[in-house]
């Protein structure tokens, strides 16, 4: 399990949000907050952020930071889109922001905007098979992207963001005709590119994603904004979307507001963002258009996680593993077996890490163990584990300081047997904290080795959910695993004398 968090600095709203990361990409928010700032009101009007409008975004980027600090996250990515893209004065609330965050803020393109969107929502609601598009509405940007098999095919950043727009064109309140005819003959013009490169290919599903999708989709089925996480995968149709836009640009923004799903701040924008929503489904001649919560920040996650940022603190570096690897062929072990104990072991400290709460940098003294654990069979059969202790304590391990190999030799001490005791000398000589990790991570050590009893690498992945009152490891495999699930029941004991839970071990075929 990965811990990451996102931050979208975007033209109307900045937007956070926290999450674990399983190993089968399954997202748990943590925390999650949103805000409007409308960085780009004056950026669209006089090219530059006003005063006002920074130090309200450095206010709510403080809150939102204090926020994931706590949860120990393993990356952050900040991203800046279109109204940031177009300040001249960026540059002051650029470094500012990163002053906040403790992380640099990336102004990120329309496209990979877009890229970003398309990860977020097939992490979230997967099309693996359909050809679907995607489309989100922002503040200063609208996104046209086509899916295929789950791949992205084709993207679009256009300047029809909802702000944008309504900055632009739409003086009045209610908006007069003129106003809006020539708001919609601009939106027709942009998508007119994106229409003839997707209208001839077959669309199974059309997917909106922000603020602005889903204030249109609670209005048409009257859900109330405090529930708007129920409007997700909820659809709109062609007539629905015309009407609503009918019904919204000849109300004022008291009007607007009033409509269930709408409420004062979007009402303020609400006409220009059903506008290029209704125009899209109309010149696509799309029936149907469905919502997705997911978009930028679900994106920055998924990427976070698929790159595994932060993790190769955890991980031998490639010099460190050739020295264990080297100092396991000299001793005769199974390479493909240890190198599967090494992988199950990473899984494990991974998933389990909101319960151990150890130092990535242990994870790699706990995959050393893995690459040397039995060793010591090349000595003798008998007390194999006490002789992997000596040949890791006594050898040379470049990359690994005198401290870290210490541990390395009392984890492969206890792969087997006893668990860590205070009458143990060996034990006992290392600080505390060393100490502390080498109780907590023996039992991930000897899952690991239980899951490869058979040392034929039956099992491809396991994944760790730890509930309230138990631990559960999920064995995925192919095979027939009986044996591996077996042994790895029997770690249950050492298990709970380590964390006090019980440990449940489930096969997922």
């Amino acid at each position: 399990m990965s811990r990451y968090a996102a931050i979208d600095i975007g033209s109307n709203s900045i937007r956070m949000l926290a999450a674990d990361v399983h190993s089968s990409q399954l997202m748990h928010v943590l925390a999650a907050d949103r805000q409007v700032v409308r960085l780009g009101k004056t950026v669209f009007r006089e090219g530059r952020l006003a005063a006002s409008e920074i130090e309200l975004a450095c206010q709510v980027l403080t809150r939102m930071t204090e926020q994931y600090r706590k949860l120990d996250v393993m990356g952050v990515r900040a991203v800046g889109t279109a109204a940031l893209r177009d300040a001249s004065n960026r540059d002051e609330f650029l470094a500012r922001a990163a002053a906040i965050i403790g992380h640099p803020v990336e102004v990120i393109s329309g496209l990979e905007e877009a890229r970003l969107i398309h990860l977020g929502v097939q992490s979230v609601w997967p099309h693996p098979k359909q050809r679907v598009l995607m489309m989100d509405v922002g503040g200063g940007s609208a996104e046209l992207i086509l899916s295929e098999g789950g791949r992205l095919v084709e993207a679009f950043s256009k300047p029809l963001g909802a702000l944008r727009l309504t900055e632009v064109f739409l003086k009045s309140d209610p908006p007069n005709p003129r106003e809006l005819a020539r708001m919609q003959k601009y939106i027709q013009e942009r998508i007119a590119g994106p229409v003839a490169r997707f209208g001839t290919s077959r669309v199974d599903r059309m997917i909106a994603t922000s603020a602005t999708a889903a204030a249109a989709v609670c209005a048409v089925n009257h859900v109330r904004r405090s529930r708007r996480d129920r409007a997700d995968r909820l659809q709109a149709t062609g007539p629905q979307l015309r009407q609503l836009f009918r019904d919204v640009s000849s109300r004022d923004s008291g009007g607007r507001a009033k409509i269930t799903g709408i409420g004062p701040k979007r009402a303020e924008i609400i006409v220009a963002g059903v506008a290029v929503l209704n125009e899209v489904v109309q010149e696509l001649r799309l029936s149907r258009l469905y919502y997705s919560v997911a978009g930028v920040r679900e994106g920055i996650i998924a990427d976070l996680s698929h790159r595994q940022v932060g993790m190769e603190q955890a991980r031998l570096t490639a010099d460190e593993r050739r020295a264990v690897r080297a100092m396991g062929r000299h001793y005769g072990v199974s390479a493909l077996h240890v190198r599967k104990v090494a992988d199950l072991a990473g899984m494990l400290f991974q998933g389990l890490r909101p319960l151990h709460r150890l130092p990535l940098a242990k994870g790699r003294l706990l995959e050393a163990a893995a690459y040397l654990y039995n060793i010591g069979h090349f000595v003798n059969e008998s007390r194999h584990h006490r002789h992997s202790q000596y040949l890791v304590a006594n050898s040379d391990l470049p990359g690994f300081e005198d401290r870290e190999r210490m541990v390395i030799a009392t984890l492969c001490r206890y792969h087997r047997k006893s668990m860590p005791q205070v009458s143990h000398e060996t034990f006992q000589a290392l600080d505390p904290e060393d100490r502390n990790s080498v109780v907590l991570m023996t039992p991930l050590l000897r899952l690991a080795v239980a899951l490869d009893q058979s040392q034929e690498q039956r099992v491809e992945r396991v994944e760790a959910a730890v509930q309230e009152n138990t631990v559960e490891l999920r064995l995925f495999s192919e095979h027939d695993v009986d044996i591996e699930q077996w042994q790895a029941e029997q770690v249950a004991a050492v298990f709970r004398e380590a964390y006090g839970l019980p440990l449940a071990v489930r096969v997922k075929r």
